[in-house]
């Protein structure tokens, strides 16, 4: 008999959306007369973009001729495309080489990933709340996690103790689920903090596309050092509608390098190139196609249009928090509205509510870590129309 990786036993069953799902159903088939307005989903609503859906066929049709047929392409990205990404941070003020770029399936695939370039003995530290892929897996490997606070006192957005030492640090900036974002002084003593430990930040920018102050930064990079420190996460998901399209890519610096406990130097840039040459085939020519024109100018003004209908019903959430007296976070730079429970309620008691009460579906807190127990997730991801909706029936429940 085969001995199996026993860390597995570790892991949590997918509670939190296996039991959304069974309370809204149970709902829905005693109350089918009530239709629920779902603002719980992470995932987008808006159609693909104009220039990007061409681009689709484009390639497709190049899939169709031998002179222009692609098979295997290189596992770390096609050209073009890593130079499109390349030239999209250096439109934002921030320079990336397109070699450090790896293109992938998704900033999922790779945050999960990216485990197999540490050993099990590092010190890992990760926010609560918290996005679950990081606490997962991690513990798929057996990987010990040190959780930093992250709560009403510290607006969810945590700063290093200097007393301790950490190894790998996650931060996810605007955050999910909080939507809260850091600024340039506070990723400042991050990265200070990093390179004074030898460090590793594991950045998450998956939402940068949501910040619309210049003065908030929307890469690691745009951070002096951070090429010493930090490998940044980004995806194609909310910035053009691809969460089931697939595409994200990875930034991994060539001056990340540490010795190994033999004394010889090991860059994280190779080991990262070479785990993807031999686990990963590479993402498809004609999704990389796609990805290339998104970061057009042209593919960028598209995409900007939907995210734009996304902070639309962000600002109308946010605003009927504030009218409601209902402190809250995220909301301005993010398609996520974390909100403080009302009247006491704990993330279930308000879910349940809302769900009896009004019929709209959130998210609670208590799935993302012991400090969101009494605060609860909105997304801004649904149509106008039922997020409308959706605040008139806050207000009539709410309002004072």
């Amino acid at each position: 008999m085969p001995k199996l990786n026993e860390n597995y036993l570790k892991l949590e069953n997918n509670y939190l959306f296996a039991e959304i799902a069974h309370r809204t159903a149970a709902y829905s088939e005693a109350h089918p007369d009530k239709p629920l307005i779902r603002l719980g989903i992470g995932d987008v609503t808006k159609p693909l973009s104009d220039i990007v859906v061409k681009a689709l066929h484009d390639a497709v049709d190049d899939m169709a001729s031998a002179e222009s047929f692609h098979g295997y392409g290189p596992e770390q990205g096609y050209e073009a495309t890593r130079k499109a990404i390349a030239g999209y941070y250096e439109r934002n003020g921030v320079s990336v080489d397109a070699d450090d770029i790896f293109i992938s399936d998704g900033a999922k695939s790779d945050t999960g990933n990216i485990t197999d370039m540490f050993g099990h003995d590092n010190v890992i530290l990760i926010p609560d709340p918290v996005y679950p892929v990081y606490v997962d897996s991690n513990t798929m490997c057996g990987n010990q996690i040190t959780y930093i606070s992250a709560n009403a006192e510290n607006d969810f957005l945590p700063l290093p103790n200097h007393d301790q030492h950490v190894d790998l640090i996650y931060i996810c900036s605007p955050n999910n689920p909080t939507g809260a974002c850091y600024n340039k002084e506070q990723l400042k003593e991050w990265v200070d903090y990093a390179l004074e430990n030898e460090a590793v930040i594991l950045f998450d920018s998956a939402y940068e596309a949501f910040i619309s102050d210049p003065e908030l930064p929307r890469s690691i990079y745009a951070i002096e050092g951070a090429k010493k420190c930090a490998i940044e996460f980004c995806s194609l998901s909310k910035t053009a509608g691809f969460t089931g399209t697939r595409c994200g890519y990875t930034v991994v610096p060539k001056e990340l390098v540490f010795k190994a406990s033999t004394g010889e130097e090991m860059s994280i840039h190779n080991m990262w190139n070479r785990r993807q040459s031999t686990k990963y085939n590479g993402t498809a020519y004609i999704i990389q196609k796609a990805a290339e024109v998104v970061f057009s100018e042209e593919g960028i003004n598209e995409c900007n249009q939907n995210i734009e209908y996304y902070k639309k019903n962000a600002k109308l959430i946010a605003d009927t928090m504030t009218e409601l007296g209902i402190r809250f976070y995220g909301g301005h730079h993010s398609p996520y509205i974390w909100f403080e429970c009302p009247n006491g309620m704990d993330a279930w008691e308000c879910f349940d509510y809302l769900l009896n009460e009004i019929q709209v579906v959130g998210t609670p807190g208590a799935g993302f870590g012991e400090n969101g127990k009494n605060f609860f997730r909105l997304t801004s991801f649904g149509n106008y129309e039922n997020t409308v909706e959706a605040m008139k029936r806050f207000k009539s429940l709410f309002a004072k």
